[in-house]
């Protein structure tokens, strides 16, 4: 086996900063982890040209992609550019088909364009957005993590999500998924790994499962548990 680190990008959910990932503990002896950040998309940036400059802030080859609900998407999309030995996509989707109906219902009506996001100061309603749960409980835990809150990147954000297209699954990700994921319904979702009692927020709040399983995910092979 090479002596050579793994180089590990994550890459955290809509609107989230890379704090999510406080949690983990990856043996530093193995792995080489970067963190990265949302930055505000240009005026009519499309989400593949997001991806395409997310993409040239990577400095590895055969490096592994960690996503996080929307950055699970983003981290899709930035593997088109690079040489990616493997991706590991947390709480989101990896098929537009996997998408909830209320989703692809906006698609079509565009119903997701009024959505107030001019108010994306209010953190409770950020979470709505970002974690699919209130935030009441925990409003200083999000005020920590939610702090991607222009108006631009949320409408962009959004819109992304929603007119998501994927139909080619690529051979060379795993999915990780909650069976109380309150945005991305289980019941829409085939073929990934299912954390017990995980909600859509597990990477904070299930840090234990990930930092037991993830290195073995990471190195094997077609790893699965």
């Amino acid at each position: 086996m090479s002596n050579q680190k793994t180089p590990i990008y994550l890459m955290p959910g809509m609107a989230a900063n890379p704090t999510i990932f406080d949690g983990l503990e990856l043996d530093q002896e193995i792995f080489n982890t970067y963190k990265l950040e949302w930055f505000v998309p240009e005026k009519g940036m499309t989400f593949s040209e997001y991806a395409q400059k997310m993409a040239s802030f990577i400095a590895h080859e055969a490096v592994v992609l960690v996503g996080v609900s929307f950055g699970g998407l983003l981290v899709q999309e930035m593997s088109k550019h690079l040489k990616v030995k493997k991706l590991i996509v947390v709480s989101a989707v990896k098929h537009h088909s996997e998408l909830p109906k209320k989703m692809l219902f906006a698609k079509y009506t565009k119903v997701h364009r009024l959505l107030p996001t001019g108010l994306v100061n209010n953190v409770e309603l950020l979470a709505k957005y970002a974690f699919g749960e209130r935030a009441t409980k925990r409003l200083e835990l999000y005020e920590k993590y939610l702090s991607v809150r222009d108006k631009r990147y949320i409408d962009w954000a959004i819109d992304a999500i929603v007119n998501w297209k994927q139909e080619d699954i690529p051979s060379n990700l795993v999915h990780i998924h909650g069976d109380k994921d309150a945005v991305f319904p289980i019941t829409n979702i085939s073929n990934c790994i299912t954390i017990k009692n995980g909600t859509h927020t597990m990477i904070i709040h299930r840090a234990r499962w990930f930092n037991e399983h993830l290195p073995a995910i990471i190195l094997e092979e077609g790893s699965s548990i």
